[in-house]
């Protein structure tokens, strides 16, 4: 099925962004990015294709542009193109890809994934945001003065960015809560790896203004004014405008290790039970009162047993898969709404574009139960898509499920997520199952660090992201290369001395650095708090910080 596909958006659609297979063409549709060959990338290593994994990172070396005067969903644009460079760059060393020295911390792929996430950003922006910096009225902004997607009163991000000019003028502030939630797994793994909070930052800071701004029943809404927080559309539910922002809360919770993110996450699930959850399916509701407003079921809510499964509610999610089950086996794939009270698809919603979400659910949830009726799933998927989809030039979108209608469209998502997770349900011993038996050591410039050994993050595009590689690189980077060769200098000196090496947590900004200058002088000089240690000293060098205890850097300018 992948190569299939694959194979023929190479002959028929490359660079285009997507395959239309009916025609056998190709279109641009995200942001003329060659988006399906980067969405396909990590899927051909889970596979085992090394070789064409190896060759597509040529490709998109040579041939990707993200100065171009387009018009970018920035939601797609983060999930799928720097996700998808993000999972690759780390996978790249896996896929025998000969990496720079530094690597993970360095890279051809992080830097364009870098590139693009900049695009998104103020275009000067560093470790300090100029978003509490700009003085907004009721003046939209003049046409010469360029608008990062994030630069808000709010921090909340815009939905669509020029990648050139940024902001158009005229851009709606309106934005689903999904395309503000969903930045906190590829944007902190940006930081963690480049060393500039400042992804991280507005990631953060968005997810917090959604959490700001819930109903006092603690339920979001699914558009929000970016600008004013105002909800636009009222209506609170687990599907479309909302579904990856409750995903990104337990991701980002996992990747970091971030009490408050899941403690987010388990709020919000507590009304989503008690208002929108009826017999194990769920609702939509309106965020204020709680009533019900669309009794129906969507086909990209069918992630939430999967999510479920990921904070150990296994029974839930398996009773809620089960009624999800039923409609797959009733229509041959999820519509995109179907009308629970009525067992029927909604109109003008009968649509299947191939997506996921089921399957990725049945992914985990295997993993978790062994429970066979989840393969019975991926087998009715696989023969569902082989005799409904399957057409001479790739898989094509179900137009209409009643009839089996298909519609000139093969979305990108069908080979980085729906094949993916379909492949990894019936491979049990793929490396992304990695129980931890088995890691490779990376030698960094900051010292050893481990990889592989999974526990991957999948992001919502199906992009896993390798969560020990967030605690290869360290922050400051440019002077962390300084002291590494500084401490082997000083070290090779120093090695028949003992130091005491417990640091002090009670410095203010600069009195390190001055007790550490104070130290070599004369070394009796004491801090005049509490402190029970003399400070490590080193010799003058002629670049720009002044080394402290254990690495930690004040540079002259702080």
């Amino acid at each position: 099925m992948f190569y299939h596909a694959y194979e023929h958006y190479l002959e028929s659609a490359f660079p285009y962004d997507e395959l239309r297979p009916l025609t056998c063409d190709g279109h641009d549709t995200w942001g003329s990015f060659s988006l399906t060959l980067i969405d396909a990338l990590d899927t051909l290593l889970i596979l085992g294709n090394v070789t064409e994994f190896q060759r597509v990172v040529t490709v998109l070396q040579e041939g990707v542009d993200f100065d171009i005067d387009v018009n970018a969903s920035v939601f797609e644009t983060n999930i799928r193109v720097v996700g998808g460079l993000l999972s690759a760059h780390l996978l790249s060393k896996k896929a025998g890809v000969e990496v720079e020295v530094g690597w993970p911390c360095s890279g051809p792929l992080l830097r364009m994934a870098e590139e693009a996430a900049r695009k998104l950003l103020p275009g000067d922006c560093g470790a300090h945001l100029l978003i509490n910096r700009i003085r907004y009225s009721s003046e939209r902004p003049h046409v010469n003065q360029k608008l990062s997607a994030f630069q808000t009163p709010t921090g909340m991000p815009y939905g669509t960015v020029n990648l050139l000019h940024g902001v158009n003028p005229g851009e709606t502030p309106v934005t689903c809560t999904a395309g503000i939630g969903t930045f906190i797994v590829e944007f902190a793994t940006l930081s963690h790896l480049t060393g500039d909070p400042v992804f991280e930052d507005v990631a953060r800071k968005a997810l917090k203004a959604l959490w700001k701004n819930r109903s006092d029943i603690g339920l979001v809404g699914n558009h929000i004014d970016v600008v004013t927080a105002k909800w636009v559309a009222q209506d609170a539910g687990i599907g479309a405008g909302v579904d990856s922002y409750f995903e990104y809360l337990v991701k980002g919770a996992i990747l970091l290790q971030d009490q408050e993110l899941m403690s987010m996450f388990l709020e919000y699930n507590k009304a989503i039970k008690n208002y929108t959850k009826f017999d194990d399916w769920y609702l939509w509701v309106q965020m204020y009162k709680g009533t019900v407003s669309m009794p129906v079921f969507q086909s990209l809510e069918a992630y939430w047993p999967g999510l479920q499964s990921l904070i150990g509610d296994v029974d839930n999610a398996m009773r809620t898969f089960l009624n999800y089950y039923t409609v797959w086996k009733q229509f041959g794939g999820l519509p995109e709404f179907y009308n629970i009270p009525q067992g029927y698809t909604v109109d003008k919603r009968e649509g299947y574009p191939l997506r996921p979400e089921l399957i990725e659910s049945a992914m985990y949830l295997y993993r978790a139960t062994r429970d066979p009726i989840l393969l019975e799933l991926g087998r009715d998927a696989v023969e569902s898509i082989e005799k409904i989809s399957k057409v001479d030039c790739g898989f094509a979108t179900i137009k209409d499920l009643r009839d089996h209608r298909l519609d000139n469209r093969m979305e990108s998502f069908f080979l980085a997520e729906t094949v993916k997770y379909l492949y990894l349900l019936f491979d049990p011993d793929n490396f992304i199952h990695n129980d931890g038996s088995d890691f490779d050591v990376v030698i960094t410039p900051y010292g050893e660090c481990i990889l592989n050994a999974g526990g991957y993050i999948f992001n919502t595009e199906a992009h896993p992201i390798d969560p020990a590689a967030l605690h290869c690189c360290r922050k400051q980077k440019e002077e962390q290369w300084e002291v590494e060769d500084l401490m082997r200098e000083f070290y090779s000196l120093q090695k028949s001395k003992k130091f005491p090496l417990k640091q002090t947590s009670d410095c203010g900004e600069g009195e390190c650095a001055k007790d550490s200058r104070d130290a070599s002088l004369g070394g009796k000089q004491r801090n005049s708090k509490k402190s029970s240690h003399s400070l490590l000293s080193c010799p003058s060098q002629s670049f720009n910080s002044k080394l402290a205890v254990l690495g930690q850097v004040f540079l002259d300018n702080t």
